[in-house]
């Protein structure tokens, strides 16, 4: 069977200016990286007639800054979390609806408080260790008439750092998973991250100034948190056949995977896993490649954990054993054996939520990250963004 996403490839990509409170408005920082992306495809906006986006500046003010009418707005697969537009988008060149889409994600940092929500004000309040222990001999969390979201907020966890080390901390009472592993991953970005010249945070990051950082939700510190930016990231997506035109080596999209978000953020049964073992069991379903054929790894850095959880999840490790894979950051170094984020990740280089890992990707399989490109240009390379009930994952070649 021929799946439809091998019939794309990702010709272009662009990227904005990078850092944090800027100022600068989100249509100005969405016009510097897409028509970089349509220039690094060797395109023009009027070759461009798809366009999709994740909730950001408005496909609209875009399509009417770039003189570009898209027949296409990347509807069409929405498993895949926040690459879901990506995906889309290959999608429609494999329909023939459309040639190149032109997909973008722009953030841009904002104040605000935590929501809280009134009908749960007065709500019996779960234990949260239940929610962890309860996993140990197989039983299911007691669920509630709210959905889980709402049973967390209840019990006064407030945002994703607090439910995701609820996740981190089961790992670590399943698996001996430890606090300094963490560390290991925050430190390999930060270290990668000195070599990028958009990343917010560049200076060397040491294990004693880890475990210094101040606490965030336990086991998290800051610097298991990624950092929020301004920024906006774009990517072509071509029909296969432009291939041959393209002014540099095209990426082709070998296999994607989504997952719908069943059991949400702790109704499974697989607890501490995530939707990341969904995606990925369907990205693998999809391709005569194995794991062991990866050879770059960009992974999702939203918490130091959800890595791990990826790492596990695409078989590169099996379960319990990301710590120790990532330990000493000599396997997962630029010049090791699985070279990973490359580019700082989110915990050093700044949230993009998820298309850096995709930007930073195709500039290492075509050879083009200049100073931080890895000794030996990857031929095949693991893309995964997404944690909790939110995953999409794709195996990308060269």
């Amino acid at each position: 069977m021929r799946y439809f996403e091998k019939d794309a490839i990702l010709s272009g990509v662009g990227i904005s200016r990078i850092g944090r409170r800027t100022g600068i408005p989100g249509l100005e920082l969405t016009l510097e990286a897409t028509r970089q992306a349509i220039d690094d495809a060797g395109l023009t906006p009027r070759d461009i007639d798809g366009i999709a986006t994740l909730g950001d500046t408005p496909v609209g003010e875009v399509s009417a800054a770039l003189s570009i009418e898209p027949a296409d707005c990347g509807t069409g697969f929405d498993t895949g979390g926040l690459l879901s537009p990506v995906m889309s988008a290959c999608l429609a060149v494999a329909e023939g609806r459309a040639r190149h889409v032109l997909v973008y994600r722009t953030v841009q940092m904002i104040g605000g408080t935590v929501p809280t929500s009134p009908s749960s004000a007065n709500a019996p309040r779960p234990a949260l260790a239940r929610i962890v222990e309860s996993h140990g001999d197989g039983d299911r969390p007691l669920i509630g008439p709210m959905d889980d979201v709402g049973e967390l907020v209840a019990a006064h966890a407030y945002s994703a750092a607090n439910w995701l080390a609820l996740n981190c901390r089961r790992h670590m009472q399943l698996y001996g998973t430890t606090k300094e592993q963490l560390g290991w991953l925050a430190i390999n970005s930060r270290r990668n991250a000195a070599l990028n010249p958009r990343a917010v945070y560049r200076e060397p990051m040491t294990m004693d100034d880890y475990l210094a950082a101040r606490p965030v939700s336990s086991p998290f510190g800051l610097f298991d948190c990624d950092v929020p930016v301004d920024g906006s990231i774009a990517v072509v997506v071509s029909a296969v056949e432009y291939a041959r035109d393209c002014p540099h080596r095209p990426v082709t999209v070998d296999a994607i995977g989504g997952s719908n978000g069943a059991g949400g953020w702790f109704h499974r049964d697989d607890y501490p896993k995530m939707a990341s073992a969904d995606a990925a069991a369907q990205m693998w379903s999809r391709t005569d490649l194995r794991p062991s054929d990866v050879k770059l790894a960009e992974l999702y850095d939203g918490f130091t954990f959800l890595t791990f959880a990826w790492l596990e999840a695409l078989g590169i490790c099996a379960d319990g054993e990301s710590g120790p894979f990532v330990e000493g950051a000599t396997r997962i170094a630029r010049d090791g054996e699985l070279p990973l984020n490359t580019y700082g990740g989110q915990l050093s280089a700044g949230r993009m939520h998820g298309y850096w890992v995709l930007h930073e990707a195709c500039l290492q399989l075509r050879g083009d990250a200049e100073q931080r490109q890895v000794p030996r240009r990857p031929e095949v390379a693991a893309v995964a963004v997404g944690g909790g009930p939110i995953a999409g994952c794709m195996l990308l070649t060269c």
